[in-house]
């Protein structure tokens, strides 16, 4: 198993635009092969002295954090789900930054192999 996860901040005022833009992606990235695609809202995220979601997004006021993921079988599928889903022409519209419901600088997002699976 392999997860791409993300952590983002969106305004409160833009969880409709956001929810629309996940549920297009979602559908791209689970057409192309994806096993999941989740999107949660952070809902018990606190403020730590040192590090945490909100530190990590540098969260403004009106924002709330979200954390996502892709499931995909392994390294390889990923790669090639991806490759697939950024050439989808159902994503051109969501690809310009000056667009997006949230502030993409501070977004950010990585690959995790699966070390424990129960």
């Amino acid at each position: 198993m392999y997860v791409d996860g993300f952590v983002l901040p969106v305004p409160k005022k833009n969880f409709a635009k956001y929810r629309a833009m996940a549920r297009k992606g979602g559908k791209v990235w689970r057409d192309h092969g994806a096993l999941a695609y989740k999107e949660c809202i952070a809902d018990d995220v606190k403020w730590g002295k040192r590090t945490s979601f909100p530190r990590a997004v540098k969260l403004k006021p009106g924002e709330t954090v979200w954390f996502s993921f892709i499931l995909y079988r392994n390294r390889k599928h990923r790669d090639r789900v991806n490759a697939k889903a950024m050439k989808d022409k159902r994503l051109a519209s969501m690809m310009d930054p000056k667009k997006m419901p949230f502030d993409a600088k501070r977004f950010f997002w990585g690959g995790f192999k699966v070390l424990v699976d129960l």
